[in-house]
């Protein structure tokens, strides 16, 4: 072991690193002793303020080292003046807020019942208040007929299933909310902060003496986890990748698709299974925000254009290795694989390369501001694509990024969002198992760009696919040697139809969809009267649903 010295503004800093092996040119980092004094110095200094006023220039920024993990520490507790809290009476265990959350802030886990009261009773007994401590804890679980009937048939013991609030993740965008009830249940209410809650104590002091109690628990044993209803992924010892703690805005649809996604390769390949490589956009400065790392696997940022590019490589160098069983996923928003960086995936494509792609389409270049781009819909109000009196919106037609991938042959190609949770999980697990190239288009909901509240990810997913906005569908070259069975729209309503209706028979059709976000509300009048561009968007959603069913052999 040896050091190198780091010129910084206060003097110098000495780096322990490792001598190169033989044949190497370069020296390398010693990583643990590197990441063991980055989090009990950099992190510290930064949670408590005082980074910039006590200490030297990190090594690490200079070569963009930011260990894994850091962001679990980082504090929102008093971002929001409100917190989710659970009526366990209500809930079914159905796991749909675990894996909506954009922020890794509400876990589940499900417990043998005669274990449980054994664990509360160790807890409560370590606390100030045990009586206090051991109610608390007890109000997070319920007997639901998944985890306790269920089991109870097959020969097992029952379990109780819980639900917990991670106050320092939690951003109180009570999406987790709004997905319970649109699912039905109510099962989740939002409350405030309350300084002193009866029992004396504050709200959040409540939720940290609980959420600790959560996390000194054991996982989920895998008896109690249906592997057919794939949420039940986020109950695994390795789903949790990515920890929270991200600096993406409130309700963020990308982080719950990253979330998802890496929930669904890590619990079937193995914690050390995949990398990253994102290219810049809302994911990559959420996701380094220094120091903070929510990733708990390895991961590079590549240049905006040259994501599929960069994989390449890396995918080249891990066969050599001897790792061919790694995935290696690409991030990229839609500014970067629909525009600028197009060739560079549709190269990757071509090359037939073991490479999977996650495509975080907001419709719009969110990091920047907005701009629209080729993902942008026709009519819609962005920067660059003002709503004026000579032009209306963006005047061009959306582009089809899954339909011009299909027609590259042989590849794996979805479109989903991740408020189908089963057909999501199920889209990424494919894609995993795919032998070649695999390209996953999630529509993700952006709050500032689509002009919608916070909670309404869960929501304003579901309607896009309903109203034939975003249509979901798989195409598996495994399937068939023709379009028509390689290409399939389950998920959808009313597949063999124009449009899907609600119970009542009123129509959802593209209109409705965009008269429920503000990037479409200038082509409406008072009287709620649709202006000719928002109608020629909707005329291009029903052309492009249409050649879907065509393809797919329904039409």
């Amino acid at each position: 072991m040896t050091t190198i010295t780091i010129p910084t503004p206060d003097g110098e800093v000495a780096v322990p690193v490792k001598e190169p092996a033989v044949g190497e040119a370069h020296v390398v980092f010693d990583i643990e002793a590197y990441v063991d004094d980055f989090n009990a110095s950099v992190v510290g200094a930064y949670r408590r303020n005082i980074a910039d006023l006590e200490l030297p220039a990190d090594p690490g920024v200079a070569r963009s080292i930011i260990p894994p993990g850091t962001a679990a520490v980082r504090d929102f507790s008093g971002l929001a003046p409100q917190i989710p809290e659970l009526l366990a009476e209500k809930c079914v265990g159905c796991m749909a807020c675990v894996s909506a959350c954009p922020d890794t802030a509400i876990l589940a886990i499900a417990r043998p019942a005669s274990a449980l009261e054994a664990e509360v009773a160790a807890f409560a007994a370590d606390q100030p208040d045990p009586v206090l401590a051991g109610a608390t804890a007890r109000q997070h679980f319920m007997a639901t007929q998944k985890y306790a009937e269920v089991p109870r048939k097959r020969g097992l013991e029952p379990a109780q299933f819980g639900i917990f609030v991670d106050p320092v993740h939690c951003k109180g965008c009570a999406e987790c909310v709004d997905v319970c009830h649109e699912l039905g249940h109510d099962a989740l209410i939002m409350i405030d902060k309350a300084p002193a809650e009866p029992s004396g104590e504050s709200t959040l002091d409540r939720y940290r003496r609980d959420i600790a109690f959560f996390r000194g628990l054991p996982v989920t044993p895998p008896e109690y986890r249906n592997e057919k209803a794939l949420a039940d992924l986020m109950l695994g010892e390795h789903a949790l990748g990515y920890v929270g703690g991200a600096g993406s805005c409130s309700g963020c649809g990308e982080a719950s698709a990253i979330r998802m996604m890496m929930a669904a390769t890590l619990q079937v390949y193995g914690p050390d299974s995949m990398g990253i490589v994102a290219e810049t956009g809302c994911n990559t400065v959420y996701g380094s925000t220094y120091p903070f790392n929510p990733f708990l696997v390895p991961w590079t940022n590549s240049l905006f254009e040259n994501g599929p590019a960069d994989a390449l490589g890396i995918r080249l160098r891990w066969d050599q290795a001897g790792h061919p069983e790694r995935r290696l996923w690409v991030f990229g928003g839609d500014g970067a694989m629909y525009d600028i960086g197009f060739q560079s995936l549709s190269r990757m494509v071509a090359a037939g390369a073991d490479i999977k792609v996650l495509v975080l389409d907001t419709g719009a270049y969110s990091n920047t501001g907005g701009q629209a781009s080729t993902a942008t819909f026709g009519g819609q109000v962005a920067k660059l694509a003002a709503y004026g009196k000579s032009e209306h919106g963006k005047q061009e037609r959306r582009k089809e990024l899954g339909r011009i991938l299909m027609a590259h042959g042989e590849v794996y190609v979805a479109q989903s969002t991740p408020s189908s949770l089963n057909h999501f999980y199920r889209a990424i697990m494919e894609a995993n198992s795919y032998p070649g190239p695999a390209v996953v288009v999630a529509y993700t909901p952006c709050m500032p760009e689509h002009g919608i509240a916070d909670d309404a990810a869960y929501r304003q997913s579901q309607l896009a696919v309903e109203s034939r906005a975003f249509p979901l569908f798989t195409y598996d070259p495994r399937r068939g040697a023709t379009m028509t069975e390689r290409l399939s729209l389950q998920g959808n309503p009313a597949i063999k139809e124009d449009w899907a209706r609600l119970p009542d028979g009123t129509v959802v059709d593209f209109l409705s969809f965009a008269r429920t976000e503000m990037r479409f509300s200038q082509h409406f009048d008072r009287e709620g009267n649709p202006s000719a561009e928002i109608q020629a968007s909707q005329a291009d959603r029903l052309a492009n649903w249409r050649l879907l069913q065509e393809l797919a052999g329904i039409r």
